[in-house]
């Protein structure tokens, strides 16, 4: 490879991790990556003098995500049901201070709660409080006054603070809890899970009209248990069908699997302070293909259905 073609491939995982937090699509954030790392080229085939490549490429994917997000949110509000930003597959053996420091930005739940910032207030806050971006730097990107990117950043940060999530620090902990979670809710141990569950725990669910979820969120631990008991219920009923745990942004995961491995679905975990604080279920298709084969959702329950009858 040559010298520039080492650089883009270096400056490849930090496009990604702007675009990706700022899109909450992986499928999407590639997208904007090809075309930052693309005009990076340009510019460094033209001989532009690029003092910080790291820099430039923060800039270039920034202004292409805000741009991709508008449309985006455009799309979100015809989508059918609750919509769940994309999990993405982390390395449990990272470093564990590498870990503390991004899983917290890098959480479906914290992605989540972005989906309420506009475009500018989203990057503003991303760049200054995740990448470090100085609000002079921030005001060039989203193109307005230094004292504009400031507030626009204090506004962002003030919508998200009450409901910013929090995580179990401790990674061993945190799984020893998601295992006995799992365990409960395959068993139907109705107390023990209300018990690992929050008070104001809440439950999620993202089927995009293709497969079947919730209309809306549930709230409340009694609702959430029976709701969890039911549908492990229904899928224990699939012989051989496999629940395991799994990582995945840096949280722990459930995963569900027909017996020949394809993909049921997913449940997201948020853990702090001992218990599960929220559960982000996702049986759409199209955000299950990048973790594996996606399962006939809608088959298997309509044999399943058939079976009991």
């Amino acid at each position: 490879m040559t010298d520039r073609e080492d650089l883009l491939e270096e400056l490849r995982p930090v496009s990604f991790g702007i675009a990706y937090r700022m899109l909450g699509s992986p499928t999407e954030a590639e997208d904007v990556v090809q075309e930052a790392l693309l005009r990076v080229d340009r510019a460094l085939e033209r001989g532009e003098e690029i003092s910080s490549p790291r820099a430039y490429v923060g800039t270039v994917t920034s202004r292409l995500a805000i741009d991709e997000l508008r449309s985006a949110r455009a799309r979100r509000e015809t989508y059918t049901g609750e919509w769940l930003p994309e999990p993405i597959e982390t390395d449990p053996s990272e470093d564990p201070a590498g870990r503390a420091e991004i899983a917290d930005s890098l959480s479906i739940a914290f992605l989540h709660l972005l989906e309420q910032l506009s475009p500018e207030q989203r990057a503003a806050l991303l760049l200054h409080d995740v990448f470090g971006y100085g609000y002079g730097e921030i005001a060039a990107v989203i193109e307005t006054s230094e004292d504009n990117a400031r507030q626009l950043a204090s506004r962002a940060r003030k919508r998200v603070e009450g409901g910013r999530p929090r995580f179990e620090a401790d990674r061993e902990q945190a799984e020893e809890l998601a295992g006995r979670f799992i365990a409960a809710a395959q068993d139907g141990e109705l107390a023990e899970l209300e018990s690992l569950l929050s008070e104001d725990v809440v439950l999620h669910g993202d089927g995009g009209g293709k497969a079947p979820a919730l209309a809306r969120s549930l709230h409340g631990r009694g609702r959430v248990a029976k709701t969890l008991i039911n549908w492990t219920g229904l899928i224990s009923r699939l012989e051989g069908a496999i629940v395991r745990l799994i990582e995945l942004n840096r949280q722990p995961a459930v995963r569900f699997e027909t017996p020949k491995g394809d993909l049921f679905g997913i449940w997201m975990l948020d853990i702090a302070e001992g218990q599960i604080q929220g559960v982000r279920g996702i049986v759409n298709p199209d955000k299950l293909a990048r973790l594996g084969t996606p399962a006939d959702v809608n088959a298997i329950l309509d044999a399943l259905r058939s079976r009991r009858g």
